[in-house]
């Protein structure tokens, strides 16, 4: 299995005003042409956070652990819009509150996105998508905090939770 490069992504400014379109695989070629992204965290009410593994077939970060959803907003959809599909794609989740936590420009070696993060905090069934994830668990903050720096986690997800849940660290 692969990403489809032929996908159309929504270009946008800073703001997340959509500015034109391009394919995946421009997006992710070091063209570093901005689109958006949703992230959820989900954490249970034991205060643990369920990350995703990647599979090995993903053209970034592969065989990684990271955010438990992550996906791209599809051109003509808003943010909220791909949160709600990609939760259930990814997690089989349709009954969640999303609570929003910021808005920041991310920047790889390969690609720029404009991230919108979310958080919700949940305790239902998790079903992983077994097409798109290579699983996935709740993680103690020990845990995370003993794997930050150790190639195990992506750096997005290290650099993400980081900023946004300093007080988690």
């Amino acid at each position: 299995m692969q990403d489809n490069n032929q996908e159309i992504f929504p270009l946008v400014d800073a703001d997340g005003n959509v500015i034109g379109s391009a394919t995946r695989g421009e997006c992710h070629n070091g063209s570093y042409l901005l689109h958006p992204v949703v992230h959820l965290h989900v954490f249970n009410s034991q205060g643990e956070l369920y990350l995703q593994k990647r599979p090995e077939w993903k053209d970034i970060q592969p065989g990684k652990w990271d955010t438990a959803v992550g996906g791209h907003v599809d051109f003509g959809e808003s943010p909220r819009e791909a949160l709600n599909r990609e939760v259930r794609e990814e997690l089989g989740i349709t009954d969640f509150e999303p609570v929003f936590v910021d808005k920041y420009v991310f920047e790889s070696r390969r690609e720029r996105e404009l991230v919108y993060v979310n958080r919700t905090t949940y305790d239902g069934p998790v079903c992983p998508s077994q097409d798109e994830l290579a699983g996935g668990r709740f993680w103690t903050m020990q845990e995370i905090k003993d794997a930050i720096g150790h190639d195990i986690l992506t750096p997005n997800f290290e650099s993400e939770f980081q900023r946004c849940f300093p007080d988690l660290l």
